[in-house]
């Protein structure tokens, strides 16, 4: 499946609401969210997704309200079928 990456701003989102959307079950859009990095100082936060396309990306965040200044498809160089950051 191809991966993307968005970015946002962080503005009221917490930690605790991160983890629990990198937790959450692929939806109606075929969307998995793989990592979710972020970086208060910046005012910014990053998802890394398994996702069939760019337009189920927009449309996931479209149906939650969440604005993405970008999405790309990228390639990982992970061997894992998840990737992590620890």
């Amino acid at each position: 499946m191809p991966k993307f990456l968005d970015v946002h701003s962080l503005k009221g989102f917490e930690e605790e609401t991160l983890k629990k959307l990198q937790q959450s079950p692929i939806d109606e859009f075929g969307i998995t969210h793989l990592n979710i990095m972020y970086n208060k100082e910046e005012d910014k936060f990053f998802c890394l997704l398994d996702a069939p396309n760019r337009e189920a990306v927009e449309n996931h965040h479209k149906k939650h309200g969440v604005k993405c200044e970008w999405v790309t498809e990228v390639k990982t160089t992970s061997k894992s079928s998840i990737t992590s950051c620890v």
